[in-house]
């Protein structure tokens, strides 16, 4: 009997089909990267640059619980510890819950 190890495997980035999956994915990459920072100034905007501040604060909490909950529903288990960018957790997200893509045969 073999009782060799199987060796890691780790599946790829899926590829998004359509243009219109690709630039959802890169719209929430970019919400997940720089939607922080554009609230912050929203308010700043809007009122007082120490409420701004700790609306950012706040805002690097909210976002950094939002990518791990996308993160962890739809990376792979095996691949949980991989670092990734935000646009590649969108197009993990995406090519399981929205745009479902085949693998090629």
């Amino acid at each position: 009997m073999n009782n060799e190890p199987k060796p890691f495997h780790i599946n790829p980035t899926p590829t998004l089909p359509t243009r219109k999956c690709r630039l959802l994915a890169r719209m929430i990459g970019y919400a997940l990267s720089y939607g922080n920072y554009l609230i912050a100034l929203l308010i700043w905007w809007q009122s007082d640059w120490f409420i701004a501040l700790g609306t950012m604060l706040l805002g690097f909490i909210v976002f950094g619980i939002i990518r791990s909950k996308l993160r962890n529903s739809s990376i792979p288990p095996a691949q949980r510890e991989t670092p990734y960018t935000d646009y590649a957790i969108a197009t993990w997200f995406l090519s399981r819950t929205t745009c479902f893509t085949l693998p090629k045969e």
